[in-house]
């Protein structure tokens, strides 16, 4: 596969590799929303790998759009790493 010089290719995973991501089981704290995995270890809301209910490692999609106080809008603070298989 050629990707064009100003493309970058986003790699994908696993729902179990994100899981790994949780901020406990490595340094890394990423979350998925919509199929974009987000890297929010730089949020110190997100610093023990929790944020109120919600949990690191894990594709978040059901939980914030039922009851999130605030729009995906917030994600735009945040590096997408990947993509969700």
């Amino acid at each position: 596969m050629t990707v064009p010089e100003n493309q970058t290719v986003i790699p994908t995973y696993t729902k179990n590799q994100l899981a790994l991501r949780n901020g406990q089981d490595r340094d890394e704290i990423w979350v998925a929303y919509q199929g974009q995995i987000y890297d929010v270890s730089r949020s110190r809301l997100w610093r023990r790998g929790n944020h109120y209910e919600h949990w690191a490692g894990q594709d978040l999609t059901a939980e914030l759009d039922k009851d999130a106080p605030h729009t995906a809008n917030v994600f735009d603070n945040f590096a997408v790493v990947g993509q969700l298989l």
